[in-house]
């Protein structure tokens, strides 16, 4: 089990290393020194997916064809087809 005056544990989001702040008010990595608020926002976990709400789908009506339009096109294409 860690001390707990180690302060907080971090993941370097460049080089991956495992260290922990110290306590330090700036969380530089000691392999690289990136600094770890500069970090982009940490991508969701599975907890986080399984818990959002799901997105609310409008439902979308459908388009009735007059069946005078059907027969407009049947004899459209029979014209076509005689020589």
């Amino acid at each position: 089990m860690p001390a707990k005056d180690l302060g907080s544990k971090h993941v370097c989001f460049k080089c991956n290393a495992k260290f922990y702040d110290l306590k330090k008010p700036d969380p530089l990595c000691p392999k690289c020194g990136a600094d770890q608020r500069e970090a982009a926002a940490k991508p969701e976990g599975r907890r986080s997916r399984l818990s959002a709400t799901p997105k609310i789908v409008e439902p979308v009506e459908a388009v009735e064809k007059d069946e005078t339009d059907d027969e407009d096109e049947d004899e459209d294409e029979d014209e076509d087809e005689e020589p």
